[in-house]
């Protein structure tokens, strides 16, 4: 039996790590949380989303442009978030209308897929 959804993972280049924290912690305000000992040489951060986490693992090779995977992070103000990433050059992307949700897509740095989503 599935009980829930314990982590996420994405992905950023191999050596982007600061500049990753720099947009999911500084930005996003996600606060990072240690990865076990036994995980630390393979790079990348963990993260904390709410209840759930969220794993940045580095990899090479990914086309990230061209995927729909993405993660959907739920926000109390999606207008918030909107502005809050347009200031920082960061243009939000048309999507689907999807009945009692706002939402709105865009491409993180390194060209993964996020919406953003509030319940109305």
């Amino acid at each position: 039996m599935i009980l829930g959804v314990h982590h996420v993972q994405i992905t950023i280049p191999k050596g982007a790590e600061d500049d990753g924290r720099d947009f999911y912690c500084r930005l996003l305000g996600l606060p990072e949380i240690e990865k076990p000992d036994s995980l630390k040489g393979r790079g990348g951060f963990w993260l904390k989303a709410g209840s759930r986490e969220i794993h940045v693992g580095t990899e090479e090779g990914v086309e990230r442009l061209k995927t729909k995977a993405h993660i959907a992070y739920e926000v109390a103000d999606v207008s918030y978030w909107r502005e809050a990433l347009e200031q920082e050059n960061i243009k939000p992307l048309a999507s689907v209308p999807i009945p009692g949700y706002e939402r709105f897509e865009f491409r993180d740095p390194f060209g993964n897929r996020v919406e953003m989503i509030q319940s109305l």
